[in-house]
């Protein structure tokens, strides 16, 4: 029933908003004028011609024609089109992405019911429908891009993943490179994850302690709602039932690791004493990854075309900026007396410590935003985007305020990484922010679509909180939504060196 309720939302305001965008913009605009006439291509049947400005690969015009020819023999029947290429217009290859973000808010409500258990129907629900409403992905829910169908295919292949289809999981995530390249980095990491969850499955004993105390930290934050408050007190009286429960409680503080290292060597340990049948499940990964570098040593590169424009740069500042943008984007979570409270208590355990994590975390900073924060070309020259203006009205409306800002990129950080810690390993961790640095690192270009995918994933591993927080960061996006929309539609501009209209977007 959950799966109908997220499906019928995002569809609710989707379809109305598509046929309003469509009606006020019907032309491609901005990055559509090489997508749009790319997948007429191929509705004409032409495989053979290329768009040379094109970087990604040709996933979403598949999914499109695949969507077209679901619907296309009813139009034929009522002579609606009598060739195919005839539907292969503006307005239904953009409502290839309606369907996809529909996709994404079921997979997401999925995933979340697979990871959290005791989160109940309800809830995953609510938290799917917020994320559906995420400003930037909700806003390219309307355009031709490729963000929400990637986003789709990589919640695939982690659900799949999940549920230990291994076959299933690398074939999405196959797919999802066809999306974008960088998505093999998601394979990797969600592979990398499964297979340390693989060989706990094989020595179960001992990783009782460990998986006794994730379950203690997940009921304990899933104490909001009628519903959350009864899986919790579930989880109690199995525990305490349990004939494990005395031994448990006893062993906890000696099958904890003490450390990060002890972490890796005891994964690395079971992994070279289980890797035969490590090798033999997760075999399909290691055929898309001997694929996806067969093809960059073909293609001479990562992207397929403008090359140029999207060398592959230092850029370490990003990897703060996403930190601060989620952060921000997930304020109930982070920017609260209470959640500042509980850093600082947490500092105050081991300060020696705590002051080293501290002053590296700003001297890395600092090398970042000073050594490494790149100015793109196409981030300096187009004010359409809303980067355009951050980029000048904040970041650089003065020398020191890139300075200024580095105690909330790394707080942001911090607080992520310490909620993470709460619910999950240390290698977990651990992993999560290396792939988000190998994801946005080498990106010279700020771009917010950038950050959907590992946005979705801390949602997805965060703590529950309550239905008012929810409901007052739900008014936030859809004031948000609502902003970006207006500005996009009737908010037009011109430029006086190059015809057209342009508008303001993420």
């Amino acid at each position: 029933m959950g799966k109908l309720v997220v499906a019928a939302a995002v569809a609710g305001w989707a379809i109305p908003i598509a046929a309003l965008v469509n009606s006020v913009v019907p032309e491609p605009y901005m990055d559509e004028i090489f997508h749009v006439p790319q997948a007429q291509q191929y509705c004409h049947g032409d495989f053979l011609t290329w768009d040379p400005m094109i970087t990604t690969p040709p996933g979403l015009y598949y999914v499109s024609l695949a969507y077209l020819a679901s619907f296309f023999p009813v139009a034929w029947m009522f002579r609606v089109a009598e060739t195919f290429d005839v539907l292969c217009s503006t307005t239904v290859l953009r409502s290839t992405n309606v369907i996809m973000a529909m996709v994404c808010a079921v997979l997401f409500h999925d995933l979340l019911l697979c990871i959290r258990p005791g989160i109940g129907e309800r809830k995953a629900t609510t938290y799917a429908i917020l994320v559906a409403l995420y400003p930037v992905h909700w806003f390219f829910t309307f355009l031709y891009y490729t963000d929400v169908a990637s986003l789709a295919a990589v919640l695939a292949m982690y659900l799949f993943c999940l549920k230990k289809h291994f076959w299933i999981s690398a074939m999405f995530g196959a797919f999802s490179i066809l999306f974008r390249q960088t998505n093999v980095i998601w394979i990797i990491f969600f592979a990398a994850n499964g297979a340390i969850s693989y060989i706990q499955d094989l020595y179960p004993k001992d990783n009782v302690s460990h998986e006794n105390i994730e379950a203690t930290h997940q009921s304990d934050k899933v104490v909001s709602g009628r519903d959350n408050k009864t899986a919790a007190q579930g989880l109690r009286r199995r525990r305490i039932n349990s004939p494990m429960s005395k031994k448990v409680v006893v062993s906890e503080s000696s099958k904890l690791y003490n450390s990060l290292a002890e972490e890796v060597w005891d994964i690395c340990l079971k992994l070279w004493n289980s890797k035969c049948e490590v090798l033999i499940a997760f075999a399909p990964f290691i055929f898309v990854m001997v694929a996806f570098v067969a093809f960059i040593i073909w293609n001479g590169g990562i992207v397929l075309g403008a090359k140029e424009a999207h060398v592959v740069s230092p850029h370490f500042a990003q990897f703060l900026y996403f930190g601060l943008v989620s952060a921000a984007a997930l304020l109930p979570w982070h920017f609260t007396p209470s959640r500042i409270l509980d850093l600082f208590h947490l500092s105050g355990k081991n300060k020696t410590c705590s002051f080293l994590a501290v002053l590296m975390g700003f001297g890395l900073s600092f090398i970042a935003v000073h050594f490494f924060s790149i100015a793109h070309p196409y981030l300096l020259a187009d004010n359409r985007h809303y980067t355009f203006y951050i980029w000048r009205k904040v970041i650089q409306v003065n020398w020191m305020m890139k300075y200024m800002l580095i105690p909330l990129y790394v707080y942001s950080w911090f607080s992520i990484i310490n909620i993470l810690g709460k619910t999950q390993k240390r290698v977990w961790v651990l992993s999560f922010v290396l792939s988000v640095a190998l994801v946005l690192v080498p990106a010279p270009l700020i771009e917010f679509r950038y950050y959907t995918i590992p946005f979705v994933t801390l949602v997805l591993h965060f703590p529950v909180i309550g239905n008012g927080k929810l409901l007052a960061l739900g008014l936030l996006y859809v004031a948000a939504d609502l902003f970006t929309l207006v500005m996009f539609l009737f908010r037009p501009f011109h430029w006086e060196h190059e015809p057209g209209t342009q508008r303001f977007m993420w």
